[in-house]
């Protein structure tokens, strides 16, 4: 999480959607930044909501502007797969050896799956029953997210490539895909908003 006080700014890091490179080229433009531990570096909606936008408000008198990233939501979850196996070669006992993409799918898929594919959904980090960031970009479109970011911050941006997983067979069978697209039909509908 990103706070730009002059700006009235506030950047919620959604996991696995670029936060990382944001953080690292935005940093030293914050007033506050959280990077650690990751439950304060990925405080969601509700937990800004409850805990830190009051704090602000009390100081500022004012409200600031939440922004985040959503990422397509099963490239998401893509996403989430080849983070996981970056433990593999250090760890012979990693829950992740062996496990394909489709055997994570079908795990998060499942309510009742292994911790391992237990990930969350970015719906329920952005919206807070009917409450939402404020403004939400999709990852696919860092071009309008940093234009954005531009015009408020008043400079220019360049993002790294920063936190890459590794390159991986990702593929699912159409049948797979339409499950997951029933599991994640929260996800989807926000991402169409966008």
């Amino acid at each position: 999480m990103l706070i730009f006080w002059e700006r009235r700014l506030v950047f919620l890091a959604t996991p696995k959607a670029g936060s990382t490179a944001v953080e690292t080229a935005l940093e030293a433009l914050a007033n506050v930044a959280v990077q650690r531990p990751a439950e304060l570096k990925h405080a969601d909606l509700r937990t800004y909501r409850r805990h830190i936008e009051p704090w602000l408000h009390s100081v500022t008198g004012e409200k600031f502007t939440t922004i985040a990233l959503m990422r397509e939501p099963i490239g998401w979850l893509r996403s989430w797969y080849r983070f996981r196996l970056r433990d593999d070669e250090e760890d012979p006992s990693h829950a992740m050896i062996g496990l394909s993409f489709a055997d994570f799918a079908q795990a998060y898929a499942d309510p009742a799956g292994p911790d391992i594919a237990r990930v969350g959904a970015q719906a329920d980090f952005l919206t807070a029953e009917a409450d939402r960031v404020d403004r939400i970009f999709r990852y696919e479109d860092m071009d309008a997210f940093t234009h954005f970011l531009e015009d408020r911050l008043d400079c220019a941006i360049s993002l790294p490539r920063v936190n890459v997983p590794p390159a991986v067979d990702v593929s699912l069978q159409a049948e797979q895909e339409g499950l997951l697209r029933k599991v994640m039909a929260r996800d989807f509908a926000l991402y169409d908003t966008l």
